[in-house]
Parts: C-alpha cells; structure tokens; sequence
C-alpha cells in the first residue's frame, strides 16, 4: 500500500465500498446504509475517497465536506451554522484501520484545507466523539490545529461530541493519521 493516497471524487460505484469502510469505524463514526451514504453524497459540496495509486478503484479513506446553507439535517452541523457564517464542514474523515498513522488522513485534511480556501471559506468545522472516547483522533485533530469551540450531547443523549474549529489558512497538515 501507498504511503499516501490518490484522492479522487466519490462515486455512485464506491458506495458498498463506503458503506463497510464507514460502519467498520463505528463507534467513532454512526452507521449508515447504502441509501445514506448515497444521500449524503448527494448534499456534500465534495466527497474525496483516498485510493493506493495501485487499487484506484477502491477506496481506503472518506471525505465529506459541506458547505453553509445546505439542506443537511445534522445536529453538528446545525450547530456549526449558528456560529460560523463562513465555514467548510467536515462530515466525516474515515480511514481504513490498516491506512491509519500512514499520512492518509493529514492527504484528507490538506484537500479540506485548499477546498475552504478555494471556496473563500474562512474556517473549516468538525467534531470528534468525547463519548464514546475517540482519544486518537482528537490528538490528530489537535496537531492540526484545530482547536475545540465547544460540545454537545447528540444522538438522544447518547453521544457527546467536541465541536472543533481551524482557520482555513493555518498552514501545514504534515500530521500523522
């Protein structure tokens, strides 16, 4: 495997692909079915997958990325939309277990980054699960510079979520994940 992915746009053809590259990081992302996937690729301004240049077809990696003013009915990104007039939300990042620690998600970020900037964006948004824990990930997060806003209880009170905020022009995204 590349140490560092091709990314290329999601597709119709990569959902079964992303439905079990989504699911198999749960807790640290919901479940969804095919139909979900689907959808939310549908209001998503842009949806990257992560390829190894020698499997283009299959994607190791997700990038969700919506924009302010979509008709998208999530609690995190409600709650981003009452406070961030100009910022560029990341969904989700999944990375395939075997892919972690190799750059893919730093790959992921750096096209976040440029995707807010090319947009006029001036920060981009997301949220880590404080519970259920998701420890490596809000260190990634915080390395990259994203600094908590936040938090919020979601999912009927079973999930907890740190909201995080990073400027859209902070610079490097050389983290590990």
């Amino acid at each position: 495997m590349s140490d560092r992915p091709a990314l290329r746009p999601a597709t119709e053809a990569d959902v079964a692909a992303l439905v079990e590259l989504n699911n198999a990081a749960y807790p640290a992302v919901p479940t969804m079915s095919a139909e979900e996937i689907g959808d939310l690729l549908i209001v998503a301004d842009a949806s990257l997958v992560g390829v190894d240049p020698a499997e283009p077809e299959t994607p190791r990696a997700l990038l969700v990325l919506v924009t302010p003013g979509a008709a998208y009915a999530s609690e995190n990104y409600a709650w981003f939309e009452e406070r961030e007039a100009s910022h560029l939300y990341v969904d989700r990042i999944v990375v395939a277990e075997d892919a972690r620690n190799q750059g893919w998600g730093a790959a992921l970020y750096e096209a976040a980054f440029a995707a807010a900037a090319d947009r006029g964006l001036e920060v981009v948004t997301c949220e880590v699960n404080l519970d259920p824990p998701n420890p490596g990930s809000l260190r990634f997060h915080h390395r990259l510079g994203f600094e908590r806003v936040g938090e919020q209880v979601t999912k009927g009170g079973t999930v907890t979520v740190e909201m995080l905020r990073a400027d859209a022009d902070r610079g490097d995204t050389s983290g590990t994940e």
